[in-house]
């Protein structure tokens, strides 16, 4: 199969070509901005550029009509604190960007797979992340409705795992916390730690989006997550520190709980792996 990756140099996309590149002919757009040339796998071709550019990076590739046979769309703005900053920038990438791939996948009857987030169930206007992502399943859902596109959503929930940021703005609880312990520098808490998150290992959400690839669900909206979810106070204690409080950030959901049933019944998906068995696997 032909696979064109949005966001491939990144976390969740780097991981995903390692498990679709031994068997499938890969190509990935990718900013950087959060994305790793050390993330690099064999044989893959990557492409710098911004996906609002889409059309004219697509126009570089040696075949002069490229239709792949499916799009996963994992590039996008990240992180609720940042975007509160920019909120242009989200808007940019999360919908007009997102809208240029979805225009792409329908112009030519190409299967789109969607990256969304569990932040839709906090609410659209809770933050400019949320809004932006939101627009973009939106703009998929218009798409299917009228004009044909072939689509899956899938929303994620607090993914950790290889090749997870774990310096910067745009770095997870996770990913932050075993840096922090790594350096001997504290970790912190944004209010009490009773906001509660559905943590769910990246490998998991790679079995989920090849099963969606293969199975090809369309029309339909995947929760991924572990369905389980712990407090922020119950991770500190599963990493055996002793935070520093701060001020809480505006924007964030008290709670995330993935109801992962559809993906259960529709895709035989059932997530694997428990985050504290992957802390204690860490040996800091």
């Amino acid at each position: 199969m032909q696979i064109l990756i949005t966001g491939g140099a990144g976390f969740i996309g780097t991981n995903l070509i390692k498990q679709l590149s031994p068997h499938h002919s890969i190509v990935s757009i990718d900013d950087y901005s959060t994305g790793k040339e050390e993330n690099h796998v064999d044989g893959v071709k990557y492409i710098n550029g911004d996906i609002y550019d889409l059309m004219d990076h697509v126009a570089t590739l040696s075949t002069p009509y490229y239709q792949p046979d499916v799009v996963f769309h994992l590039a996008a703005k990240a992180r609720i604190q940042p975007s509160f900053k920019t909120p242009k920038d989200y808007i940019k990438t999360n919908f007009n960007g997102t809208y240029n791939v979805v225009q792409f996948c329908a112009n030519r009857e190409i299967p789109l797979i969607y990256a969304g987030s569990s932040s839709v169930h906090s609410g659209k206007f809770t933050n400019p992340y949320t809004f932006s992502k939101d627009l973009g399943e939106e703009i998929i859902q218009l798409y299917q409705k009228h004009f044909g596109l072939k689509a899956t959503i899938a929303r994620f929930y607090n993914v950790y795992g290889p090749n997870q940021l774990t310096e910067g703005g745009y770095t997870t609880l996770i990913g932050k916390w075993i840096n922090n312990i790594q350096k001997g520098t504290p970790c912190e808490i944004y209010g009490d730690g009773s906001k509660r998150r559905d943590f769910t290992h990246v490998d998991d959400i790679i079995d989920a989006l090849t099963k969606i690839m293969y199975s090809k669900p369309y029309n339909k909206i995947f929760e991924l997550g572990r369905g389980k979810n712990y407090s922020i106070l119950d991770v500190a204690k599963m990493f055996s520190i002793n935070p520093t409080f701060k001020k809480d950030k505006p924007g964030e959901a008290s709670e995330t709980l993935a109801n992962i049933s559809l993906a259960e019944d529709r895709l035989g998906w059932y997530p694997k792996i428990n985050l504290e068995d992957y802390i204690k696997d860490l040996k800091l």
